[in-house]
């Protein structure tokens, strides 16, 4: 069993329905409209209730920032990466997200916050050097990590060979790399590969890359924090493939359209 621990959290694994909710803890102390909200969810999907002291829940939380509710939830099952590349329907192109070494989990939590945004066929993670999906990424993506798509794989290399095999372009995002972000064509299946905190991508990982594509930097620092640099990159690549899902007239009246003083 593990446990979930906030609002958000707690209320998107409800809606989810992704995993078995054991029970609900809720602060004594703590009464209004949010909580009876909650409540009112766990009546409708048949979920125990259970009233506990706020300490209670700290101890179980390991964290004040609970927020007066908790959740004991079975453990994740994650997916394989062959589950990620079974074909979407309607031929749609897929759009990936993989990260190498990401260890902070405020980081992980934020990418999996903005993976859920843009609405990413998948999440690849690395069993070994990344941080785990526990419940402070839970608490940092607003319950976000309940609904994405996650594969965790034991060689990300390997991985990233298997979904070239299946037509995926393979995008890297380094300080180095060369074109531009906004200068790659997004409308196509390609998963975006971001690196560890600091150091950036492993060798190995770079060299499988297809592109290299770079955020310009207009000031003294040469990079930014990752879980910023990949919403930049992944809301680029959803406006891409927005623009391009969009009828001709509607493509053609964003075109023509003026600003102020015109």
């Amino acid at each position: 069993m593990e446990v979930l621990y906030g609002l958000h959290p707690v209320e998107e694994a409800i809606r989810s329905g992704s995993r078995q909710l054991d029970h609900v803890s809720v602060a004594r102390e703590r009464r209004d409209n949010r909580l009876e909200r909650l409540i009112e969810l766990c009546r409708a999907a048949d979920i125990r209730v259970a009233l506990e002291p706020r300490e209670q829940l700290t101890r179980l939380a390991r964290t004040d920032a609970h927020q007066g509710v908790l959740a004991v939830v079975r453990e994740r099952k994650f997916l394989g990466i062959e589950d990620l590349l079974v074909p979407g329907e309607g031929g749609q192109h897929r759009f990936f997200l993989a990260l190498d070494g990401v260890e902070d989990p405020h980081n992980l939590g934020a990418l999996l916050r903005t993976a859920d945004g843009v609405g990413v066929d998948g999440v690849v993670l690395p069993e070994r050097r990344s941080a785990p999906v526990t419940a402070t990424v839970a608490k940092t993506s607003a319950g976000a990590s309940e609904h994405v798509r996650i594969a965790r794989v034991t060689n990300l290399v390997r991985a990233l060979e298997q979904m070239k095999q299946k037509n995926v372009w393979v995008l890297g995002l380094d300080e180095r790399g060369s074109p531009d972000y906004t200068d790659f064509d997004f409308r196509t299946d390609c998963v975006l590969v971001l690196g560890r905190e600091g150091a950036g991508l492993h060798d190995l990982v770079k060299k499988t890359c297809d592109h290299l594509l770079r955020i310009p930097m207009a000031g003294q620092v040469s990079s930014l924090n990752v879980s910023v640099a990949g919403a930049i990159v992944m809301y680029e690549a959803m406006r891409q493939r927005r623009q391009a899902a969009a009828p001709p007239a509607a493509r053609k009246s964003t075109k023509e359209r003026r600003g102020l003083g015109s």
